[in-house]
């Protein structure tokens, strides 16, 4: 759940744009046929299996439009549901449940959707300790929607931007003139208490790395013998990440390395939403 602060200074306004864009004049049906205030009622419901998430969200999308607008949720962020189970009532002025509607449902459905995935391939790494980690590779102003329904699936968040820690990809490297050159720099240049990640390639990178004093060494699209012996070369000298189009197959061939992290962009640029939908409506 995200605290007051969070919601206030990051989430709102990402709200407030989001139904900017839907409503740019007027919501020119709604006031079609409801030219005034009428109280009424609208259940969310569930059309598919999967992991709630995002309530809070949903809920604000409307309280924005009204803030006499209540929501009164039978769920929590992370609980498992059923087609067919109602999950919410949304009470309030009709035109607000009508305007809100389709921007609520898109948080909900997204975060839902995002959260669903990673619970699907988080539980594939139960009891291995390995942890799986989410990527930068996310929605364009809905990293903090995304990377929150990582969590809440039971995934844990890579950094979250570029100022949070110093990853050094291939093209990082590429510029500074190889794994050694770029380490060296950023432990010139990064504070002390930031860990120094490498992305490496083969076997002579991985050397390269181990000696250049790399905190945390990723293992880049190699395959299940060449990781097995990229974990012997670094012989926990440092921490070890997988990535690479890491899906559901892949995750389950990586169990039996010893390795501490696992990483997927595909957990936010490729989970599909989760289908919920906003039905009876009814005056009160």
């Amino acid at each position: 759940m995200f605290d007051r602060t969070t919601m206030e200074l990051n989430v709102i306004p990402l709200l407030r744009s989001a139904l900017q864009e839907d409503i740019t004049s007027e919501d020119v049906s709604t006031n079609c046929i409801m030219r005034e205030k009428c109280l009424g009622e609208v259940d969310l419901m569930a059309k598919q299996e999967g992991i709630i998430c995002g309530l809070q969200v949903f809920e604000a999308v409307f309280t924005l439009l009204d803030p006499e607008t209540q929501v009164k949720t039978y769920v929590k962020d992370g609980d498992r549901i059923q087609p067919g189970q109602k999950l919410a009532v949304v009470r309030g002025d009709i035109r607000v449940l009508l305007s809100g509607e389709r921007t609520a449902l898109n948080y909900l459905q997204r975060m839902s959707g995002v959260a669903t995935h990673t619970r699907q391939i988080a539980d594939l790494l139960e009891g291995t300790g390995i942890r799986l980690l989410d990527t930068r590779k996310t929605t364009p102003n809905n990293r903090i929607f995304e990377k929150y329904a990582v969590r809440v699936g039971g995934g844990c968040n890579h950094r979250y931007n570029l100022s949070d820690g110093v990853m050094l990809k291939d093209n990082h490297i590429e510029a500074a003139g190889g794994v050694t050159e770029a380490v060296q720099m950023a432990k010139e240049y990064a504070p002390f208490v930031r860990k120094i990640e490498v992305e490496v390639e083969n076997l002579d990178m991985v050397r390269e790395a181990v000696v250049a004093g790399a905190d945390i060494i990723m293992l880049d699209n190699m395959d299940h013998d060449t990781m097995a012996e990229a974990i012997r070369i670094i012989d926990g000298k440092a921490e070890i990440e997988i990535s690479g189009n890491v899906d559901e197959k892949k995750v389950e061939m990586l169990r039996d390395l010893s390795v501490d992290f696992v990483s997927s962009g595909a957990l936010t640029h490729s989970s599909p939403i989760l289908d919920l939908s906003l039905k009876h409506m009814r005056r009160i």
